[in-house]
């Protein structure tokens, strides 16, 4: 027996406004990943992390990330501890954040299925320095979390990150930064799931 359909339209109602509160709510991960890459004439420099602390708020438009710079991991040990030791001096500077926001970004769009391009904007710290950025970034609610990407470039010299002479001409003066996070809603998550600084 078919049922008449104001008996559904409250039902449906209930659905999609389940699903549009769920797409506007805060995700959170704690295993992100961040990778970069540098080709260079003797060595590709290439590394990557799987401790970033991530948070994105869709009711407010803000996200916020961390990473502790010693997570970092290369395929050569010496590598390593030179990135640690004489480059990202990650004794004195054990973190990277970046706390933005999204622009002109309608969280409701979210519910329609596929990827969806966004601008970020916003403060990103690496070796004591600040500088704002503005990057092209995607976000896809699948599966109940939300799969955000980015990538984009970032120059030591921006940073105050020195390169040493004898090296210099063989390492380029920018990497690429990958980010790939996927984030699981943050059910009664309040100022306790932003990441630390």
């Amino acid at each position: 027996m078919k049922r008449p359909f104001f008996l559904l339209l409250p039902t449906f109602l209930l659905c999609t406004g389940l699903t549009y509160s769920h797409a506007q709510g805060k995700y959170m991960t704690k295993t992100g990943q961040v990778s970069f890459f540098s080709a260079t004439p003797i060595e590709d420099i290439e590394a990557k992390t799987q401790q970033v602390a991530a948070v994105l708020d869709f009711s407010t438009g803000q996200l916020a990330f961390s990473l502790p710079v010693k997570s970092f991991v290369f395929k050569r040990t010496l590598m390593q501890e030179h990135f640690n030791e004489n480059y990202m001096e990650s004794d004195k500077f054990p973190k990277a954040t970046f706390a933005g926001h999204f622009v002109g970004f309608d969280a409701a769009t979210l519910n329609a299925a596929g990827p969806h391009t966004v601008q970020v904007e916003g403060d990103l710290t690496l070796h004591g320095v600040t500088h704002r950025v503005q990057v092209s970034a995607s976000v896809e609610l699948k599966d109940g979390q939300v799969l955000a990407s980015a990538t984009f470039p970032v120059a030591s010299a921006d940073y105050n990150i020195e390169i040493p002479l004898l090296v210099r001409n063989s390492i380029a003066k920018s990497v690429t930064v990958r980010v790939a996070l996927a984030c699981a809603p943050a059910a009664g998550a309040v100022g306790a799931a932003s990441p630390q600084r």
